[in-house]
């Protein structure tokens, strides 16, 4: 029998696990500080079920990785219906933040007025593109809300990985580089399609870098949107010996219309993959933009934003 002290004596006596020390120790759950900023996903081109569909699913996947977490859709070109616009999204952030912070005074709580940015944008681009970004740095001013604008997603290897999915879904790339099997259809050369000029081909090329290591073929990047450009790397990968040559999109799919990936991959005589869509990694890499964004780390997280 137990005593009212314990456990009676020679029985067993469970004890609590001792935490594992070192750098075994299973990790702290990541969870969004209190007070923290809305991160607004800012969508670009021309708003549809599709971008739609696309923007919840890439949410979806950043508020599963942080719990608590208030992510929302802000699109470029909204229509403030159905495709609520950036600036409306940013005012909304900022009226609720007033609204929690009142009725926490109204109830008697001690609370410190809000401060730090109300959101944190994040571009929904793989890529640079200086006149969407200019767009949207316009749409944050105008907004007259206290808001942090992020850089794009890529580059990053997480890109690499996506773009290697979907070459594989087309029957273009192995889907398993470890695993000794070929695909009739291989490209043996990848253009990696991006849009934003020069500078997003230069970004473009060091996710194709790490793509190109993951396939083990050529890869170059070309601008969408500049003349010449997809021809052009065409030729250079056939005349370097790449004889069956496929179009990767290093795009997420609501910057350019698909009509002119398909235009593009006719006119270099080669298929096209898909574009990287609600591929998972993409609402990781969101959220990677937010909390660095914020200084926050797993350790960080359940506390206070880094200052």
């Amino acid at each position: 029998m137990s005593s009212p002290t314990g456990p009676a004596s020679g029985l067993p006596v469970r004890m609590p696990r001792p935490r594992q020390p070192g750098r075994h120790r299973r990790p702290e759950p990541l969870a969004a500080p209190e007070g923290a900023p809305a991160l607004v996903l800012a969508v670009p081109g021309t708003p549809g079920a599709a971008s739609r569909a696309l923007a919840e699913e890439a949410v979806s996947i950043a508020r599963s990785e942080l719990p608590g977490l208030e992510a929302v859709i802000g699109y470029l070109d909204g229509d403030e219906a159905e495709f609520p616009a950036l600036q409306s999204v940013l005012a909304r952030a900022a009226d609720r933040r007033t609204a929690r912070y009142e009725q926490a005074l109204a109830a008697g709580g001690e609370v410190k007025e809000p401060e730090g940015p109300v959101a944190v944008v994040v571009p929904l681009l793989a890529g640079p593109d200086n006149a969407l970004l200019r767009r949207l740095r316009e749409a944050v001013m105008e907004s007259r809300v206290a808001a942090e604008l992020t850089d794009v997603l890529g580059p990053h290897p997480l890109l690499a990985e996506a773009l290697h999915v979907r070459l594989s879904e087309a029957g273009l790339a192995r889907a398993d580089r470890a695993r000794l099997f070929t695909v009739a259809t291989a490209a043996d050369g990848i253009i990696l399609a991006s849009v934003g000029g020069e500078e997003a081909v230069q970004a473009a090329g060091i996710t194709g870098m790490l793509l190109a290591a993951r396939l083990a073929v050529p890869v170059m990047a070309a601008a969408l949107d500049q003349e010449g450009s997809v021809v052009g790397v065409a030729e250079q990968l056939r005349s370097s010996g790449s004889q069956q040559l496929a179009l990767a999109p290093y795009l997420i799919g609501p910057e350019i219309d698909a009509e002119l990936v398909e235009a593009a991959a006719k006119e270099a005589d080669c298929p096209a993959a898909e574009a990287l869509g609600a591929y998972p990694a993409i609402g990781k890499l969101a959220l990677a933009k937010y909390t660095t964004a914020l200084g926050i780390s797993p350790q960080q997280a359940q506390g206070t934003p880094a200052r």
